[in-house]
């Protein structure tokens, strides 16, 4: 098992999410770690997408997803996940639980150690299609 550094646990906001970047399945994913005190330890790390709609929960600005009373938020619906099990019990996602990968900390550093994904960086993943401008439908041409 390779063990790759993400962060601190300190550098995780207590409500919010610290975004990063993984290789996986032959492609970029985004996941984000979120604080949560239970037995699997004081953080744990889900991908960054709504499971009733590809809708990212952490837009990669200010201190990241939406959360309230221990629950990441889905900006577009509303359905709430648990920040120890990504599990939604409300909402448009209700049944489903968010895809999680294995991180473990140690000395008070976050390190994935999930065999399934290769660290690429932190914060959102990059697209070569995005040109940094806003998408339009409009037929106008300037």
């Amino acid at each position: 098992m390779v063990k790759t550094r993400l962060t601190s646990v300190e550098d995780v906001p207590e409500t919010g999410s610290w975004l990063f970047t993984v290789r996986q399945h032959g492609g970029d994913e985004e996941y984000i770690l979120v604080r949560c005190d239970d037995e699997r330890g004081p953080v744990r790390a889900f991908r960054n997408v709504c499971t009733h709609e590809p809708e990212r929960l952490d837009r990669g600005v200010g201190n990241g997803a939406a959360m309230r009373d221990g629950e990441i938020i889905c900006p577009r619906h509303g359905s709430s996940f648990d920040t120890c099990s990504g599990y939604c019990d409300n909402g448009d996602a209700r049944e489903t639980t968010l895809p999680s990968i294995d991180v473990e900390v140690q000395g008070g550093d976050v390190y994935l150690v999930d065999d399934s994904a290769t660290f690429r960086h932190a914060g959102p993943k990059e697209d070569e299609d995005d040109d940094g401008m806003p998408s339009s439908t409009s037929h106008l041409g300037f």
